[in-house]
């Protein structure tokens, strides 16, 4: 039955939260910055979260959008681990489709070398991009090719973590390396650790395929609230233990901002809406400032689209967006919350971060 990956992943809610906090960045390149810049934030935010009790610390694939610079989680990820030290470190998600499995299996297990018990490895089916970008990253013409073979993509992708396809099979022979194998040939020492798996989803598909799994699974509900007590109870209902892990554990995405003035956390919220309202509509860029966002002139399926984009979030003083997010845990029932925040300003985004952090007395 479950061994120590029930404990990398079910974590421990510190101070007064009522589960685990924890930390979702996408390395937002706001307006008048570079990508360093952004990433730059990335590892001040990742560094942030270590010191003040965040569980872990995840970084999401997406492509060919200009405010977005974390096209490329392993890369981001080896970076973080060498500027940080206890705090788990992971993909939300790692797009499989866009990949060869063996490809994932040998990324995140050098970074299980370089860190150690830390890594957790989130993945997902969609995209992360429009359909044309993920033709070009799959060199598929028919984008259902991918999401389609998910299940298969998946099983493959164990089989190589744990180095156990069956004789007979066209990969028996093969390794990922860094990993188990290195521990079986004359002399080899490997640790037995692995990346944790999660599966990520807006739906009900993955929440079913975790639980049938038996591995924890992670729901958007930063951007699709209202799939997500349906899709947590398809998860549970569908649960089988595993080696992983004895009963269900899911987390949640939501987004969540804190200033002392609640006009401001509107008015800095305002712009992450207005850059996801552009990305939806094909006009993707970088996340506008707050003084264009509030002078933008918007037209009424616009306007709805901010208020319900705002409306989704939790934000305004500290003790608001902690009644916001206990409310959203005794909703749910979820057994962690995510946090994400995109804004234009990086101090406005660490300053929440700890705002957070001091509601709940976190450290």
């Amino acid at each position: 039955m479950p061994d120590a990956q029930d404990d990398f992943i079910r974590g421990q809610a510190l101070g007064s939260a009522p589960v685990p906090l924890s930390v979702l960045d996408l390395a937002t390149v706001g307006a008048g910055r570079t990508a360093g810049q952004a990433l730059a934030t990335t590892v001040e935010l990742a560094r942030l979260a270590e010191r003040r009790g965040y569980h872990r610390f995840w970084v999401a694939e997406h492509h060919s959008m200009p405010g977005i610079a974390s096209s490329s989680p392993a890369v981001v990820l080896a970076h973080l681990a060498a500027r940080t030290e206890r705090i788990r470190l992971g993909s939300g998600g790692v797009m499989l489709p866009n990949h060869a499995p063996l490809v994932i299996a040998e990324q995140f297990g050098t970074l299980e070398a370089f860190a150690p018990g830390r890594v957790d490895l989130g993945l997902g089916r969609a995209p992360g991009t429009d359909g044309a970008t993920a033709a070009a990253l799959r060199r598929a013409d028919r984008l259902s090719e991918g999401a389609d073979e998910f299940p298969q993509q998946l099983a493959e992708l164990i089989r190589f973590l744990d180095d156990d396809f069956p004789d007979g099979h066209r990969y028996a022979g093969i390794h990922a390396v860094p990993g188990p194998v290195q521990g079986r040939v004359p002399g080899g020492v490997q640790r037995a650790d692995r990346p944790s798996v999660w599966l990520l989803g807006s739906s009900g598909f993955s929440a079913r395929l975790a639980g049938a799994l038996g591995l924890p699974f992670s729901f958007a509900h930063h951007f699709s609230s209202g799939n997500t007590v349906a899709a947590l109870e398809l998860y549970r209902q569908s649960f089988r233990p595993s080696e992983v892990l004895d009963r269900p554990y899911a987390k949640i995405g939501v987004q969540a901002f804190a200033a002392e003035d609640p006009a401001e956390a509107r008015r800095q919220l305002l712009t992450g809406a207005l850059s996801m309202l552009r990305l939806r509509t094909g006009r993707p860029g970088l996340v506008p400032t707050p003084e264009e966002a509030e002078s933008y002139d918007y037209g009424p399926a616009e306007r709805e689209f901010v208020e319900n984009r705002l409306a989704s979030a939790v934000h305004g003083t500290p003790e608001a967006v902690k009644e916001g997010l206990n409310h959203l845990v005794k909703t749910t029932g979820v057994d962690e919350l995510m946090i994400t925040t995109s804004v234009h300003g990086a101090d406005a985004r660490l300053r929440s971060y700890e705002l957070i952090a001091d509601v709940y007395g976190l450290s």
